[in-house]
């Protein structure tokens, strides 16, 4: 994960932000514009994240979750000042996936973030605090649909369509498919999972997460190791590593339209 140095303007943030990150080194961990993400050299490491008010209400919830089960860091604060939300966690422990050790493994990494991914899916969520991730999703990709959304590139050489109608009609066919089926990460990519020694230290960026569907994940997962390898020759790899037997190709191809529409 890049890091810069920088200092913060104190004034921007609400006094329980201050009070854990004042007098601390603070380092511009951002990969997105709509949130901003700081590194905070205290105590072993926090994060603190800020983005428009609301929208990390539900990254808090389901990160308290994970951690409460062991798989991602502590929350230390959420709040709100009408305009902003902001949270601050405690750094998990390793690297992310986009480690140089780790790509320079990338037939380990496959099978172990397949693995990893299988052993999430078969936790037993039932007290999950976000029961129905689907219905949010599915609304997102009705709006891509009404808007003509359409991204072909996203996933080129893996899912390909004749025509952006082609590609709609996939997407509005999976759609009554969706299932809350497994405790979904809602955005299984390299940098949002956190190895020590090859074992799972925890997982991050869980604003996506809740009860969902499975294929969302996998798909994911297998796009994050062609984006950061470079090459989709280890989708087969993936999914035998994860399954098979638990992956329908139709429907990941009907997610991926979802996907490249609005998803």
């Amino acid at each position: 994960m890049k890091r810069r140095r920088i200092q913060l303007d104190g004034g921007q943030f609400p006094e329980a932000v201050l009070a854990l990150i004042r007098d601390a080194a603070v380092y511009d961990s951002s990969c997105s514009r709509e949130a901003r993400v700081y590194y905070i050299e205290r105590d072993g490491g926090l994060f603190l994240k800020t983005a428009p008010a609301g929208t990390l209400r539900a990254e808090q919830a389901m990160t308290a979750y994970f951690h409460a089960r062991g798989l991602s860091g502590e929350v230390l604060l959420y709040a709100s000042d009408g305009g902003r939300d902001y949270m601050v966690t405690r750094r998990v422990p390793g690297e992310d996936c986009t480690d140089a050790a780790c790509l320079a493994d990338p037939k380990r990494l496959c099978d172990t973030t397949a693995r990893l991914l299988r052993v999430l899916h078969e936790l037993d969520a039932s007290d999950c605090p976000v029961r129905d991730r689907m219905a949010g999703y599915a609304a997102a990709v009705t709006r891509g649909v009404e808007a003509g959304a359409y991204e072909p590139e996203l996933f080129a050489g893996m899912f390909e369509f004749d025509s952006p109608e082609a590609a709609r009609q996939a997407a509005r066919e999976g759609l009554s498919l969706l299932q809350n089926e497994v405790l979904l990460h809602g955005d299984y990519c390299l940098p949002n999972i956190i190895l020590l020694d090859w074992r799972l230290s925890g997982y991050i960026d869980l604003g996506s997460g809740g009860l969902g569907d499975r294929h969302i994940d996998v798909l994911w997962g297998i796009w994050t190791l062609k984006y950061n390898l470079g090459t989709w020759l280890y989708t087969d790899r993936f999914i035998d590593a994860y399954g098979r037997d638990r992956v329908e190709m139709e429907k990941l191809r009907q997610i991926a339209a979802m996907e490249m529409i609005g998803g």
